[in-house]
């Protein structure tokens, strides 16, 4: 990489109260040459709470593309570029992809600015296990198709993180209601660090009729927590006669991990079964 080449700064921004700013973020935005924002109207008013009077470019999800080129063009030419979403971390749900794809396949150093997150935020306050998470982003827009990813998701072993909007928080909590049943638990993090933030822990029933009768509750930004999906037991006995049959065909890793699919059981456990059968 020549020595003239710039770096590309990915800044986490503050998702509401601007006091959770880093001191290392502002060092950066007032340092760089261009502040790539999503939002450049939105980024201006962090901008002056700041004090950084700074030169700011739209990058949003209709112009990436043609942006990229152009930041990267800058890059090249030894410039020092940050790039902010409207809230949070970039990338998250926002654009920013092809810039940096770009920048790693020209050997430009793409430098992470850490900072406020909405998705860790909530979980870390939500109360349900957070050893292991899948975050799927925003839900589709369509209830057929939205049904559908949500039917693929109830039985995930693993608390599942959404985002919503207000004016689909309902639909998607009935969608939810349809799949995964009126028991299971939800947690609602709403208007994370903002005036009116809220959080709410109930079982997904209680939690619609909750929701559906405070319209206040339906405003702003959502991030939605679903407990892991329960995967059927399966009897000692049935396990072990599909290891037996599995033994019999297979070496034991491939065997334990076929195992481990069809009974959701951890592989290293049934590997362990798996050597103990082929020693009898």
């Amino acid at each position: 990489m020549s020595m003239q080449t710039g770096r590309l700064y990915i800044v986490a921004t503050p998702i509401g109260n601007l006091g959770d700013i880093t001191r290392r973020a502002v060092e950066v935005l007032k340092r760089v040459d261009l502040i790539a924002a999503e939002d450049t109207r939105h980024t201006a008013g962090l901008l002056s709470h700041l004090g950084i009077d700074a030169r700011t470019l739209s990058f949003h999800e209709h112009n990436e593309q043609q942006r990229s080129q152009q930041l990267v063009e800058l890059l090249l030419a030894g410039k020092e570029i940050a790039l902010v979403s409207d809230a949070g971390t970039p990338l998250i749900c926002d654009p920013g992809y092809r810039i940096v794809s770009a920048c790693r396949e020209r050997g430009i150093d793409v430098v992470p600015i850490p900072g406020a997150s909405a998705v860790i935020s909530a979980l870390s306050a939500s109360g349900l296990p957070t050893d292991r998470f899948l975050f799927e982003g925003f839900l589709p827009r369509t209830q057929a198709k939205r049904r559908k990813r949500l039917q693929q998701l109830s039985d995930f072993p693993s608390t599942l993180v959404f985002y919503e909007s207000s004016h689909r928080i309902l639909h998607s909590l009935e969608d939810m209601l349809t799949q995964f049943g009126k028991d299971r638990r939800v947690v609602i993090a709403r208007e994370l660090t903002k005036q009116y933030e809220t959080m709410i822990d109930q079982p997904l029933g209680r939690l619609l009729q909750t929701m559906a009768a405070d319209t206040n509750q339906q405003r702003g930004e959502f991030v939605v927590m679903v407990a892991a999906g329960e995967s059927p037991v399966m009897e000692k006995g049935f396990i072990d006669g599909v290891l037996q049959v599995l033994v019999e065909e297979m070496p034991p890793n491939q065997a334990a991990r076929i195992a481990a699919r069809i009974s959701g059981q951890p592989k290293r456990e049934l590997y362990q079964l798996l050597l103990k059968l082929k020693e009898k």
